[in-house]
Protein backbone atom coordinates (compact mmCIF):
# COMPACT_ATOMS: atom_id res chain seq x y z
CA UNK A 1 0.00 0.00 0.00
CA UNK A 2 1.00 3.46 -1.02
CA UNK A 3 1.54 6.31 2.12
CA UNK A 4 -1.74 8.19 1.46
CA UNK A 5 -0.60 10.70 3.48
CA UNK A 6 2.43 11.49 1.49
CA UNK A 7 0.39 11.15 -2.03
CA UNK A 8 -1.91 13.88 -0.34
CA UNK A 9 0.92 16.38 0.79
CA UNK A 10 2.64 15.99 -2.79
CA UNK A 11 -0.73 16.63 -4.43
CA UNK A 12 -1.65 20.19 -1.90
CA UNK A 13 2.27 20.93 -2.90
CA UNK A 14 2.30 20.27 -6.71
CA UNK A 15 -0.97 22.29 -6.90
CA UNK A 16 0.19 25.10 -4.41
CA UNK A 17 -2.47 24.83 -1.51
CA UNK A 18 -2.61 26.31 1.31
CA UNK A 19 -2.56 23.99 4.19
CA UNK A 20 -0.98 22.81 7.68
CA UNK A 21 -0.50 19.53 8.84
CA UNK A 22 -1.15 18.80 12.15
CA UNK A 23 0.40 16.28 14.26
CA UNK A 24 -1.69 14.54 17.16
CA UNK A 25 -2.43 11.77 19.66
CA UNK A 26 -3.59 8.51 17.34
CA UNK A 27 -7.62 9.11 16.81
CA UNK A 28 -10.08 8.63 14.22
CA UNK A 29 -13.52 9.39 15.07
CA UNK A 30 -14.94 12.98 14.48
CA UNK A 31 -15.79 14.51 17.59
CA UNK A 32 -12.58 13.31 19.68
CA UNK A 33 -10.28 14.48 17.01
CA UNK A 34 -11.86 17.97 16.59
CA UNK A 35 -11.59 18.77 20.34
CA UNK A 36 -7.79 17.14 20.22
CA UNK A 37 -6.76 19.76 16.75
CA UNK A 38 -8.72 22.48 18.31
CA UNK A 39 -11.54 23.06 15.45
CA UNK A 40 -15.02 23.61 15.47
CA UNK A 41 -16.75 20.24 14.74
CA UNK A 42 -18.37 21.82 11.68
CA UNK A 43 -15.02 22.30 10.04
CA UNK A 44 -14.31 18.55 10.34
CA UNK A 45 -14.81 16.64 6.84
CA UNK A 46 -15.80 13.26 7.48
CA UNK A 47 -15.28 10.78 4.97
CA UNK A 48 -16.81 7.83 4.25
CA UNK A 49 -17.04 4.82 1.79
CA UNK A 50 -20.27 3.58 0.50
CA UNK A 51 -21.44 1.21 -1.75
CA UNK A 52 -24.05 2.15 -4.01
CA UNK A 53 -26.36 -0.60 -5.36
CA UNK A 54 -27.42 0.62 -9.51
CA UNK A 55 -29.51 -2.29 -9.88
CA UNK A 56 -29.18 -6.04 -8.49
CA UNK A 57 -26.29 -7.00 -10.27
CA UNK A 58 -24.33 -3.60 -10.92
CA UNK A 59 -22.65 -2.03 -7.70
CA UNK A 60 -19.84 1.25 -7.10
CA UNK A 61 -18.82 2.86 -4.91
CA UNK A 62 -17.87 6.45 -3.63
CA UNK A 63 -16.51 8.54 -1.05
CA UNK A 64 -19.15 11.07 0.51
CA UNK A 65 -17.50 13.70 2.35
CA UNK A 66 -19.80 15.87 5.40
CA UNK A 67 -19.30 18.19 7.78
CA UNK A 68 -18.16 16.56 11.22
CA UNK A 69 -21.45 17.74 12.90
CA UNK A 70 -23.77 15.90 10.05
CA UNK A 71 -24.14 12.24 9.41
CA UNK A 72 -24.82 10.24 5.70
CA UNK A 73 -28.33 10.68 4.13
CA UNK A 74 -28.52 8.04 2.15
CA UNK A 75 -31.68 8.92 0.36
CA UNK A 76 -29.88 11.68 -1.20
CA UNK A 77 -26.64 9.63 -2.36
CA UNK A 78 -29.95 6.93 -3.64
CA UNK A 79 -31.46 10.41 -5.73
CA UNK A 80 -28.01 11.28 -7.00
CA UNK A 81 -27.37 8.24 -8.74
CA UNK A 82 -30.47 6.60 -9.27
CA UNK A 83 -29.69 3.72 -7.42
CA UNK A 84 -31.44 1.05 -5.84
CA UNK A 85 -30.30 1.41 -2.50
CA UNK A 86 -26.76 2.78 -0.69
CA UNK A 87 -24.81 1.69 2.42
CA UNK A 88 -21.87 1.89 4.52
CA UNK A 89 -18.89 -0.21 2.39
CA UNK A 90 -17.95 -3.52 4.50
CA UNK A 91 -14.48 -2.04 6.51
CA UNK A 92 -12.05 -3.85 4.43
CA UNK A 93 -13.26 -2.99 1.15
CA UNK A 94 -13.27 0.45 2.26
CA UNK A 95 -9.83 0.34 3.51
CA UNK A 96 -8.79 -1.25 0.93
CA UNK A 97 -10.35 1.54 -1.64
CA UNK A 98 -8.70 3.94 0.07
CA UNK A 99 -5.75 2.73 1.12
CA UNK A 100 -6.46 3.84 4.30
CA UNK A 101 -7.86 2.74 7.90
CA UNK A 102 -11.13 3.45 8.72
CA UNK A 103 -10.97 7.36 10.41
CA UNK A 104 -7.83 8.07 8.81
CA UNK A 105 -9.75 8.43 4.87
CA UNK A 106 -9.19 11.66 3.59
CA UNK A 107 -11.45 13.62 1.34
CA UNK A 108 -10.00 13.06 -1.98
CA UNK A 109 -9.73 10.45 -4.12
CA UNK A 110 -6.36 8.37 -5.31
CA UNK A 111 -6.29 5.81 -7.72
CA UNK A 112 -6.02 2.38 -5.70
CA UNK A 113 -4.44 -0.68 -7.87
CA UNK A 114 -7.09 -3.86 -7.11
CA UNK A 115 -5.45 -7.15 -7.74
CA UNK A 116 -7.03 -8.52 -10.84
CA UNK A 117 -8.87 -5.60 -11.42
CA UNK A 118 -6.76 -2.62 -12.83
CA UNK A 119 -7.11 0.67 -10.94
CA UNK A 120 -10.03 2.00 -9.24
CA UNK A 121 -10.87 5.62 -8.22
CA UNK A 122 -13.94 6.60 -5.66
CA UNK A 123 -16.37 8.98 -7.50
CA UNK A 124 -16.04 11.81 -4.95
CA UNK A 125 -19.42 13.81 -3.41
CA UNK A 126 -19.15 16.30 -0.86
CA UNK A 127 -22.28 17.78 0.80
CA UNK A 128 -22.79 21.69 0.03
CA UNK A 129 -22.61 22.29 4.00
CA UNK A 130 -18.76 22.16 3.59
CA UNK A 131 -18.63 25.33 1.57
CA UNK A 132 -20.01 27.31 5.57
CA UNK A 133 -15.82 27.28 6.53
CA UNK A 134 -13.57 29.26 5.02
CA UNK A 135 -11.09 26.39 6.25
CA UNK A 136 -11.55 22.62 6.44
CA UNK A 137 -9.80 19.97 8.61
CA UNK A 138 -9.66 16.29 7.79
CA UNK A 139 -8.00 13.42 8.59
CA UNK A 140 -4.76 12.67 6.28
CA UNK A 141 -4.39 9.09 5.61
CA UNK A 142 -3.04 8.32 8.88
CA UNK A 143 -4.81 8.46 12.49
CA UNK A 144 -2.14 10.42 13.98
CA UNK A 145 -2.51 13.11 10.90
CA UNK A 146 -4.81 15.85 9.75
CA UNK A 147 -4.50 18.91 7.28
CA UNK A 148 -6.56 22.32 8.07
CA UNK A 149 -6.93 23.71 4.45
CA UNK A 150 -8.72 26.56 2.95
CA UNK A 151 -11.80 25.03 1.61
CA UNK A 152 -11.31 26.97 -2.05
CA UNK A 153 -8.22 25.08 -2.30
CA UNK A 154 -10.14 21.30 -1.37
CA UNK A 155 -12.48 22.12 -4.15
CA UNK A 156 -9.86 22.94 -6.87
CA UNK A 157 -7.87 20.17 -6.31
CA UNK A 158 -10.26 17.53 -5.05
CA UNK A 159 -12.95 18.68 -7.51
CA UNK A 160 -15.96 16.76 -5.53
CA UNK A 161 -19.19 16.60 -7.08
CA UNK A 162 -21.34 19.12 -4.75
CA UNK A 163 -24.26 17.10 -3.80
CA UNK A 164 -27.11 17.09 -0.67
CA UNK A 165 -26.13 14.29 1.05
CA UNK A 166 -25.65 15.44 4.47
CA UNK A 167 -28.31 15.64 7.31
CA UNK A 168 -27.67 17.60 10.41
CA UNK A 169 -28.77 16.55 14.27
Amino acid sequence: MSDVHEQLRALLDRESASYRVIEHEPEGRTEVIARIRGNRIEQSIKSMVLQVRLTRKENMYCLANIPGDCRVDFNGVKIYFHADSVAFAKREKAEKLTGCVIGSIPPFSFPVQITGAGSDQLQLLADPLIQQNEEVVFNAGRLDRSIRMKLSDYIRIAKPQLVPIAQRG
